[in-house]
């Protein structure tokens, strides 16, 4: 069983920044890519940022510029820095690994930002 634990989450205001970090741990061998998904009250859970075990990237075109995903060395541990935060941004993120074509989740972690 693997369990990815979030943190990092909560009330920033509009413009300021935030920092989340995930990490697995449990029954897991290897190093395997990771992501981060958002989803907000209503809406559809959507790729945020992901990244490969050779460090490639993928970002999302709303939060290009802004967001950084980045991972420890040989580790499955992932970070994402967010900056210049917006209220669109509130949502519940969520913390991946995918291992095998499966995914794995973490619990979830809330961002608000507001004024």
């Amino acid at each position: 069983q693997v369990q990815l634990v979030e943190s990092g989450g909560g009330l920033v205001q509009p413009g300021g920044s935030l920092r989340l970090s995930c990490a697995a741990s449990g029954r897991i061998s290897g190093i395997w890519p990771m992501g981060w998904y958002r989803q907000a009250p209503g809406q559809q859970r959507e790729l945020v940022a992901n990244i490969h075990v050779n460090g490639d990237t993928n970002i999302a075109d709303s939060v290009k510029g802004r967001f950084t995903i980045s991972r420890a060395k040989a580790k499955n541990t992932v970070f994402l820095q967010m900056n210049s935060l917006e209220p669109e941004d509130t949502a519940v993120y969520y913390c991946t690994l995918v291992r095998l074509g499966s995914y794995q989740w973490g619990q979830g972690t809330q961002v608000t930002v507001s004024s």
